[in-house]
């Protein structure tokens, strides 16, 4: 049995879920992150199998997205790096209600995320020494190189490319080797291509880097979640946190 939640925690509205009886229970916490133009609901059942293998899991909305759609669909897809850095820079604020409310057992905090909810989880990796491990569903960690063919910026947002290049795997490669890392991504991705994640880990095994990443690619799989995506992230989690 697990319970669900929608609640205010930080800065915003958030999806609590957790096993039955322990919503005020200090337990390891996953904090994770949808992907564009969807929601925490859309995205629950993430939460639901994590609560139900026994994790507490916070979902915020992305700015613009679930309950903090103001309706300007069209107007959103011009602004994804900026509503990506929104993400980033709201985790702080989130995860520090989760610890005033003694809401984390033992620093046993995680984040996981799919698509731009994977970016920002290794986002946040790269900045955040107190995350024990990550997951990242068919993400990147290369902001400024996907922008030039993933809802490339209009020309006055350069200030918010430059701000995402602070987190992104070129200048924080050690960051996103030293604690366990899960890349999950289909190899026919048509949306976030999968060489994304195979270039970091690349990256990673070139440097000697990648003692602590596992990697699952799954054949003919376009962009979405498979059940075994959703399995080997929980799995992971079980592992690590």
């Amino acid at each position: 049995m697990i319970e669900i939640t929608s609640e205010r925690l930080g800065a915003g509205e958030v999806l609590h879920a957790t096993p039955a009886g322990k919503g005020r229970h200090p337990l390891p916490t996953v904090v994770f992150y949808h992907g564009f133009a969807s929601s925490k609901t859309v995205y629950s059942y993430f939460a639901v199998a994590l609560a139900q293998a026994g994790f507490r899991v916070i979902m915020p909305d992305a700015p613009e997205h679930g309950a903090r759609f103001t309706g300007d669909a069209a107007g959103r897809i011009q602004r994804f790096w900026p509503i990506l850095h929104g993400n980033l820079t709201e985790y702080p604020a989130l995860r520090d209600a989760l610890f005033a409310e003694e809401l984390v057992a033992d620093g046993r905090l995680a984040v996981g995320g799919a698509s731009m909810g994977g970016m920002t989880a290794l986002g946040i990796m790269a900045r955040y020494p107190e995350v024990r491990c990550v997951t990242s569903l068919m993400g990147s960690a290369y902001y400024g190189s996907l922008s030039k063919t993933l809802f490339p910026p209009a020309e006055n947002s350069d200030g918010v490319l430059a701000s995402l290049a602070d987190y992104e795997a070129s200048q924080q490669l050690a960051n996103l080797a030293d604690r366990p890392l899960f890349l999950w991504h289909g190899e026919e991705d048509d949306v976030v291509p999968a060489v994304e994640s195979f270039r970091l880990q690349h990256a990673l095994a070139r440097e000697g880097l990648n003692k602590n990443l596992t990697c699952v690619w799954e054949a003919g799989v376009k962009h979405r979640i498979t059940p075994l995506a959703l399995e080997s992230a929980t799995g992971f989690f079980l592992q690590h946190l």
